[in-house]
């Protein structure tokens, strides 16, 4: 048996390798021509042609956890039905290579795929995508979070608090800020406005150059208590820097603790987290369509071809491959739309091609 995975396993895996490298290539060509266009732009123009490529490169982690699994299924299907093709599977049957021992082969290189799936979505790929926006930030001025910045909420022992970073900067620093505090009443007691801050160590904004409006109720009706101009003002808060980038990223390209920790924040301050459950759970069954990937590609290893025919076969398991991830994509927005659970609307696709990946191998390998 171990001859048998080390013959499957390596086949697989250097189709697999070279399915991956070609479709990272595509996707890295198109990425550079859309970067394109902000070539020799920005404040000074200095974000040039290797800044680009720098910046795509670093894309290609992300782009490598989103493809895997797919890469994973043609790979698969190809060594499958070639083997097939050539005799070589029936060989192994008749040598002893049951249904399940061969689904157990697979599945364990299916956890292998899982498992480096894994590590680059979660380790990998986050800190690539950070240091990219960082890099291209450097040379195109400032991070923009939107055309409206990126809104937050914060309980505090008797007020709460909207803000609003509406932009990010390179060191560290923010720009345009905006934070409107309301009593446990809902009314609105001030408005502080600051052009500039940075996040401190001592759970505080360092703002610069503020303006701060305070309110007072008067029989029932809001008035304007005071207005002061502020050369710097220390606001304590919880909010931290990768809150506030959170704010910005896709949640597919976040780790799954800090997914948890800012759901656990959204939580505790009563905002809507569903997109972000959703996203966690996502993290955590993606990995595990390598494993659907693979029993969906066994049946191949079962069908009998002749000259010419493999293409067909290979053609409608690719299709199929790229039904799950449209469908996954829809559940991860129906889910959203409609209140789902998010381990539902995250797991529904797997459990499905699963279902019918399973049938498959029931139907054409034990039954036939």
């Amino acid at each position: 048996m171990r001859t048998v995975r080390r013959l499957i396993y390596g086949d697989v895996i250097s189709t697999v390798g070279f399915v991956t490298l070609a479709f990272l290539s595509l996707f890295f060509f198109f990425d550079l021509v859309d970067e394109l266009r902000w070539v020799n732009q920005g404040a000074t123009g200095a974000y040039k042609l290797r800044h680009a490529m720098t910046y795509v490169a670093l894309l290609a982690p992300s782009r490598l956890y989103e493809l895997l699994p797919i890469t994973v299924l043609i790979g698969t299907i190809v060594v499958m039905a070639r083997m097939a093709q050539n005799s070589e599977f029936t060989i192994l049957r008749t040598s002893g290579l049951g249904p399940w021992r061969a689904l157990r082969a697979l599945l364990g290189l299916g956890l292998m795929f899982a498992l480096m799936t894994f590590a680059i979505g979660d380790y990998i790929a986050p800190s690539a995508d950070q240091f990219g926006r960082l890099l291209r930030s450097r040379f195109m001025g400032e991070i923009t979070i939107g055309q409206t910045g990126a809104w937050l909420k914060e309980k505090q022992a008797y007020n709460s608090y909207a803000v609003n970073v509406g932009t990010l900067l390179p060191d560290g620093g923010m720009r345009q800020i905006r934070i409107i505090e309301f009593d446990n009443l809902g009314r609105l007691v001030s408005n502080t406005r600051a052009e500039a801050g940075r996040f401190g160590l001592d759970d505080a904004w360092s703002l610069e150059k503020v303006d701060r409006t305070d309110f007072s109720g008067t029989e029932g009706k809001e008035a304007v208590s005071a207005r002061v101009n502020l050369p710097t003002y220390r606001w304590p808060t919880s909010l931290t820097a990768e809150m506030v980038s959170v704010a910005l990223l896709n949640p597919d390209r976040m780790p799954i603790v800090d997914l948890f920790q800012y759901m656990r924040h959204l939580d505790s301050n009563g905002q809507a987290s569903q997109r972000y459950e959703i996203g966690f759970w996502r993290k955590v069954f993606y990995p595990l369509s390598c494993l659907v990937m693979v029993v969906l590609a066994l049946p191949f290893a079962y069908l009998h071809f002749r000259a010419g025919g493999i293409s067909t076969y290979v053609f409608i398991g690719v299709m199929t491959g790229i039904s799950f991830f449209l469908l996954n994509n829809l559940f991860s927005h129906f889910g959203n739309l409609r209140n789902w659970e998010p381990w539902f609307a995250a797991a529904a696709p797997g459990l499905i091609y699963s279902m019918l990946s399973l049938s498959a191998f029931g139907w054409l390998v034990l039954r036939r």
